[in-house]
């Protein structure tokens, strides 16, 4: 497994899941497969399943099963569970068909532990105290988002280059929407486009181009 799909959390190594499929692409991968067992209700606690199958180019087949809820994923990846729990389901056939034994780190429920920087759609919150009132009334001001953290989890922050490539490959290659691509980013990464690290925007980029090849394939 390629350096740059490794990430390491509390001593211990996970693998991304674009580098799952960039090494399976690799070892002859014919096609993946899904299927949605179970739709997330109030009844079910909001429990996404999904089942992939993999089959690799010598006619072996792997499956797996995927879960996602609002306990076992980020705050931000809540509104897409389905899609979640497709990924992790696919990370866990994929593992097995390359014989990866680390587990991936989209398989894990802690993926808002480690500090990173806000999400585009939620502004850092300020501490709770009780503040002391002004002298005079003063203009109420909005507090500004703290701003990003200078490195990712992978190392300095994507260049303004790679952020444009994989935009520019979501919409000719598969006819993604720039929400559409960040959705995907924050699916494997946690963050958007212009978040990730440049090992990470590296990973994204393999697998947006590995996806257009098995599509055409």
């Amino acid at each position: 497994m390629k350096r740059e799909f490794m990430i390491e959390r509390q001593g211990r190594s996970f693998v991304l899941y674009a580098g799952l499929l960039d090494e399976a692409h690799e070892k002859g991968l014919r096609s993946i497969r899904t299927e949605l067992l179970q739709s997330p209700s109030p009844d079910n606690g909001e429990t996404s399943i999904c089942r992939a199958v993999v089959e690799m180019g010598d006619g072996r087949v792997f499956s797996g099963i995927g879960d996602a809820t609002p306990q076992n994923v980020g705050r931000n990846i809540v509104p897409h569970a389905i899609r979640m729990s497709e990924t992790r389901a696919k990370a866990r056939a994929l593992r097995d068909a390359i014989n990866v034994g680390a587990v991936a780190l989209e398989e894990l429920g802690e993926l808002e532990d480690a500090p990173s920087a806000p999400t585009w759609d939620e502004a850092p919150a300020p501490p709770r105290q009780r503040p002391t009132p002004p002298a005079s009334p003063t203009p109420l001001r909005r507090a500004a988002p703290a701003p990003a953290a200078a490195t990712g989890a992978g190392g300095d922050l994507a260049t303004p280059a790679q952020v444009r490539a994989i935009y520019l490959i979501g919409r000719d290659q598969h006819s993604m929407s720039d929400g559409d691509v960040d959705e995907r980013s924050v699916e494997l990464y946690g963050v958007r486009p212009a978040e990730l690290s440049k090992k990470q925007a590296s990973g994204l980029i393999t697998a947006l181009k590995a996806g257009a090849q098995s599509a055409s394939a």
